[in-house]
């Protein structure tokens, strides 16, 4: 995992890779299938059998959704930061 306070988004994207290299293979394995993303966790709560394996679902979603959301925050401020320098 990258240091918070020098974190590229080739590191973020390096560890959504990471997080989706171990997450796909779970919503295989249980054929995981939501109609939308407020479904996610109740269908892997009805469909995942193994209490660790929910838990690491539950772990590896949480993780890619900070990792979204930094990488959405940095790229918002390097906007900024070359809209600042353009003028």
């Amino acid at each position: 995992m990258p240091q918070s306070d020098n974190i590229s988004i080739a590191q973020i994207r390096s560890e959504l890779d990471r997080i989706s290299n171990e997450l796909v293979p779970l919503i295989q394995k249980y054929n995981l299938d939501a109609s939308s993303a407020l479904d996610v966790i109740p269908v892997a709560r009805q469909s995942i059998s193994k209490p660790e394996d929910y838990i690491r679902f539950l772990e590896l979603s949480l993780e890619g959704r900070i990792y979204g959301e930094i990488a959405d925050h940095l790229q918002r401020a390097e906007r900024a930061t070359t809209a600042n320098t353009e003028h």
